[in-house]
């Protein structure tokens, strides 16, 4: 596929519009839209997280549909037709089975809508099968499969409460594991926006993603960790050293999540997903870190379980 330089979704503010006076500063954000829709997105999700959980895992599964539909429309304009409806449908049974069901039932839901992709593929025209196929199976992994282990926490406490951040109040055992994944992937991704923004001029990835810099990946280690022993020793009531472990955890994973988006961004020739999101473009350009620290960060919990 061609490697030119993505063009800009429709929506994303040109050189020339920015240098006419809108906010956008340089890693290429409108700083303002960017953090009001943050800070949005954050409540909501925590909001839901610690007060409705069924509600939290609702919200989780509109975003990855969200997520599924905007990679739909970037593989269409390139000619490969994903099996829609199968896939949709496994993205909503998956956070579903997550909750209801754990690690189980997900992986059978994982492998049964994987199934429904192929057999539907095989009533269709024979031309790009493999490519459609392969697709379809890809996005499921990628987007409901991965940020379902962000809900299979809700269900492994089996209906255990713990002390909620109110006077006598009660959430789910698991729901202050997940709220702490996601304060570090947010502080993963400001703390190396700011840093990356202000000091900024070493590329990461250049090829993938000219914008990430070393010294923001720094930026996200040092913020992470602060934000990570402070949960910790506060939040989960574990050594300062488990913060350490998992701010590292979430800040490599999120990372690694962001450049696998650029690498599909830039082989779809695009800049963004959508510009559903003011200041952030697309829905998959927020979930891109969640969905790869997610498991990551089920799987550090497991392990730190004993600390």
């Amino acid at each position: 596929m061609s490697e030119a330089e993505p063009a800009p979704a429709q929506g994303i503010p040109t050189r020339a519009r920015r240098q006419r006076g809108n906010p956008t500063p340089r890693a290429g954000r409108n700083l303002p839209a960017a953090i009001g829709v943050g800070l949005a997105m954050l409540f909501a999700v925590l909001g839901g997280l610690l007060f409705l959980p069924l509600g939290f895992v609702l919200l989780t599964t509109a975003f990855a549909v969200l997520g599924v539909w905007e990679i739909f429309r970037a593989l269409e304009g390139q000619g490969t037709r994903m099996p829609i409806i199968p896939v949709l449908t496994g993205t909503v049974a998956m956070p579903l089975a997550a909750y209801f069901g754990g690690t189980e039932s997900l992986l059978f839901a994982m492998v049964l809508s994987s199934t429904a992709v192929l057999l539907w593929r095989s009533l269709e025209s024979a031309a790009g099968a493999p490519r459609s196929v392969f697709s379809g199976i890809f996005t499921l992994a990628w987007v409901p499969f991965l940020i379902s282990f962000a809900i299979v926490p809700l269900h492994a406490g089996g209906g255990a409460t713990t002390a909620g951040p109110w006077p006598g109040g009660q959430v789910p055992a698991g729901a202050w594991q997940i709220a702490v994944m996601l304060l570090l992937v947010v502080s993963n991704d400001t703390f190396g926006y700011l840093v990356g923004a202000l000091f900024g001029k070493h590329p990461m990835a250049p090829k993938i993603s000219p914008k990430k810099t070393w010294e923001g990946f720094a930026g996200s280690v040092a913020g992470a960790m602060v934000i990570g022993i402070l949960a910790s020793v506060f939040v989960l009531g574990r050594p300062w050293w488990v913060g350490v472990v998992l701010a590292v955890g979430m800040v490599a994973a999120a990372t690694a999540g962001d450049l696998a988006e650029s690498m599909v961004k830039r082989e779809l020739g695009v800049k963004d997903m959508s510009s559903i999101l003011p200041g952030h473009g697309g829905v998959m350009d927020r979930l891109d870190s969640i969905v790869f620290a997610a498991p990551a960060a089920y799987i550090l919990f497991a392990l730190l379980s004993g600390a």
